[in-house]
């Protein structure tokens, strides 16, 4: 599209928000942005709608229709509430359940969502104050709703909102749904359309009750209690990033057994500026180096930190020279995969009809340690509400009994459909308390993990791309991916390209093209390679980034051998990228 012809139509969307229902401090931005010559916050801020991805609605907080406001997330709102009546019509009550995390505007989005769901007729039950998602999932789940959202942009920067819509079984909303969603929202054509003046008869407040049940349950993930009840001293460190784990986080792990858990005052601070802190990330090393600190001044064992919305979960351990180590999301997930599977064999609850879930951007070691184990492993898309629609497809049919992501997200328990950093955060100080029991370090377990299994090293690499330029630069990088595929990485042939968008694989050994079973399409390309070597990439769907996941194989024959295989493996690794230009 022409920029003239682009102009024209955002100028239009623009117009619409100036002469219409909005309220004058609204107007006045659209006013200021329209008089100004630079035309790229205009075009930034109308050049489209925002959509759900793979983590729901989410933004830039700012005036337009590409932003997050009080009237994108009104249409959203008005547009679930009008899908809702049309999916339980036959039901007497509706019922919502709606959350907030600690970002700037995030109270003022819920209660505007629970005025317009009640003013529409649907029973909203709002929490008290902000909570973790895990526990918005599990609200939904326990109080039998239809529906619900938590108002959030997780690990996003301070200028981010967003809004997660889940369904009747406490997922993210998957096709059809997030696309009728989508269709419902387009039809509001005026903010006249919008319930804005909501019902105080059909809102409930829920409160400390809804905790207590939510940490009652994490407490039944727990499978070695009595090695919690010889060492639960194990001093823990642990950060909310400012979030919405300060309070029950600690909780939870206090409920479960654990009494030394140790605080970081400043990160305590709920604040949507994030004060200490560019990015509330625990992916991010510099969102955790205060707790490190900490944790190196008080002589703690474990570090660990949740993002603002608390379903991502970050740890850090001591290797075996007593330093402080960052595990990165797959190392955590294998660990935790390990454990699980390996506690339900050795108490015998294994049947046959276990199973766990993994996206395809994880690492492949956590399939090697569970079919290995006789416990099958499921790939999905990368989100979580992917690993949900395997769950909800097998509920009642089969046991799950953990899966995750490289992106610190990871579910142990089934009562929760989204990924949950409170109950992680209870499995992983347990798991710190068995290996005291078995004679060695949580390093030394995972060092023994990949003698036993196969050693493979992950990196994750996000190259941002901001606004509407960086929006087609990302769609022009993947173009080329497919136009001109990788043929070599680090010396190993590729031998197997996979494209979710036309969901076909090529076999260039046998030269043959096979189908891809998914249940949708997704702008993400692998390559693999003859020495197991893959590389992933896909635009990011709630961030301005486009990710590549490049993770490499190698034999790890001892402990004595790991920092040497390592090394190796992180010198492949920065071939890799340069054979990407990445």
């Amino acid at each position: 599209m022409e920029n003239n012809e682009l102009l024209a139509q955002v100028t239009a969307k623009a117009n619409v928000w100036l002469s219409g229902d909005y309220d004058a401090e609204t107007k006045a931005e659209v006013k200021r942005m329209l008089d100004n010559e630079d035309k790229t916050e205009l075009l930034d801020a109308f050049y489209k709608d925002l959509e759900f991805g793979t983590g729901g609605l989410r933004g830039i907080m700012g005036v337009g229709t590409n932003r997050i406001n009080i009237y994108t997330v009104g249409n959203a709102t008005q547009g679930l509430s009008n899908y809702l009546l049309k999916e339980f019509s036959g039901l007497d009550q509706i019922k919502v359940v709606i959350g907030h995390d600690n970002r700037n505007n995030s109270r003022k989005y819920a209660e505007i969502s629970a005025d317009i769901f009640s003013a529409n007729g649907i029973k909203a039950y709002m929490f008290d104050d902000l909570r973790p998602t895990p526990e918005i999932s599990y609200a939904i789940r326990k109080l039998g709703c239809q529906s619900g959202i938590i108002i959030t942009a997780s690990h996003n920067p301070k200028e981010y909102n967003g809004y997660k819509a889940y369904w009747n079984d406490g997922a993210q909303v998957t096709p059809p749904h997030d696309k009728n969603i989508i269709g419902e929202v387009n039809k509001i054509k005026s903010v006249s359309d919008i319930k804005f003046t909501g019902n105080k008869a059909l809102i409930e407040t829920l409160g400390k009750e809804m905790d207590d049940m939510y940490i009652e349950d994490v407490k039944t993930v727990l499978l070695s209690t009595d090695s919690i009840k010889r060492h639960g001293d194990i001093k823990i460190v642990y950060t909310p990033i400012h979030g919405t784990g300060v309070r029950i986080v600690p909780e939870a792990l206090k409920a479960c057994g654990f009494s030394n858990i140790i605080n970081v005052p400043e990160q305590d601070v709920v604040s949507g500026d994030f004060p200490t802190v560019v990015s509330p990330n625990p992916e991010e090393p510099a969102a955790m180096a205060m707790a490190i600190q900490k944790a190196i001044e008080t002589n703690a064992e474990l570090v660990f930190a949740t993002d603002p919305d608390s379903d991502r979960f970050g740890a850090g351990i001591r290797n075996d020279k007593g330093e402080f180590i960052l595990l990165n999301g797959n190392q955590t997930m294998i660990i935790l995969i390990y454990y699980i599977i390996t506690r339900w064999k050795q108490s015998g609850k294994l049947t046959g009809t276990e199973y766990t879930v993994r996206t395809i951007v994880t690492s492949a070691l956590t399939q090697v340690i569970a079919e290995k184990n006789g416990v099958e492993m499921f790939e999905c898309y990368t989100g979580f509400k992917w690993i949900a629609s395997v769950m909800r497809e097998l509920e009642g049919k089969r046991k799950y009994i953990g899966g995750g992501e490289e992106s610190y997200g990871f579910l142990a328990e089934d009562f929760v459909r989204d990924k949950d950093a409170v109950s992680a955060a209870v499995m992983f100080a347990e798991i710190a308390a068995w290996t005291k029991d078995e004679g060695k370090t949580l390093f030394e377990m995972l060092q023994d993990i990949y003698v036993e299994y196969g050693f493979s090293k992950e990196k994750g690499i996000s190259v941002v791309k901001k606004g509407r330029t960086g929006a087609e630069e990302i769609e022009a990088i993947m173009k080329n991916f497919r136009k001109n595929p990788i043929k070599e990485l680090a010396g190993s042939k590729v031998i197997l390209i996979k494209d979710f968008v036309s969901l076909e694989a090529q076999d260039l050994n046998l030269n043959e093209t096979f189908i891809l079973e998914m249940p949708t399409t997704s702008n993400v390309l692998q390559f693999f390679t003859e020495d197991k070597t893959k590389v992933s990439i896909r635009p990011s769907g709630t961030e301005p980034k486009i990710k590549f996941y490049i993770e490499v194989q190698g034999k790890l024959a001892s402990r004595e051998e790991y920092y040497e295989v390592d090394a190796a493996a992180e010198a492949k690794i920065e071939q890799v990228r340069k054979d990407m230009n990445v």
